[in-house]
């Protein structure tokens, strides 16, 4: 008795290996990705809530404690557990806030993300404060209403220092021709 022929399959092409852009990158444009490897490393999936920690919580208790990480349930990604340090005799303090502070990083990440807070004594290291860039030139009247609507801090002070910037600088924008 004689066997059927196999049937041949088809193996897939390999896939091709990614285009390289074959430009040069910034360290800035880099780092981002490597910032965002380790602090996903650490338990953090946002790194802002470290950056910002004293706009979440205030200036008062950031100056008291430190997030450590966040650890959610398997598979999910609400409803996490806050790993705080608290240095010295704070962390009854920070107990009795526990509330305020889960609330005020449920309204930074925008949904519950943290459902409790875990307390660790330890040595909070001091941040610090950055100097701010020294002030060109006072913002034209019409400038300051422009950027009078906008709530986020951040984000104002950023569009303040490009309009000071601009409006400072006497060159007059380069257009480069396109044939």
């Amino acid at each position: 008795m004689t066997k059927p022929p196999r049937a041949t399959t088809r193996q897939p092409k390999p896939a091709a290996p990614p285009q390289r852009s074959n430009r040069a990158r910034s360290v800035a444009e880099l780092l981002p990705d490597v910032g965002r490897a380790t602090f996903r490393k650490f338990g953090f999936v946002q790194h802002s809530i470290v950056s910002r920690w004293a706009e979440i919580v205030g200036e008062r208790y950031a100056r008291v404690s430190a997030p450590e990480s966040i650890r959610f349930p398997q598979g999910k990604r609400a409803e996490g557990v806050l790993a705080l340090v608290v240095s010295g005799a704070h962390a009854p303090m920070m107990q009795h806030i526990a509330p305020e502070i889960v609330e005020r990083v449920n309204r930074f990440f925008g949904y519950t993300a943290v459902a409790r807070l875990s307390i660790r004594h330890g040595e909070v290291r001091k941040l610090d404060k950055p100097v701010p860039p020294p002030s060109l030139k006072p913002l034209s009247e019409e400038m300051g209403d422009s950027l009078r609507g906008i709530v986020d801090a951040e984000l104002k002070a950023v569009l303040e220092a490009l309009a000071a910037g601009v409006s400072a600088s006497d060159d007059k924008p380069k257009i480069a021709k396109i044939d």
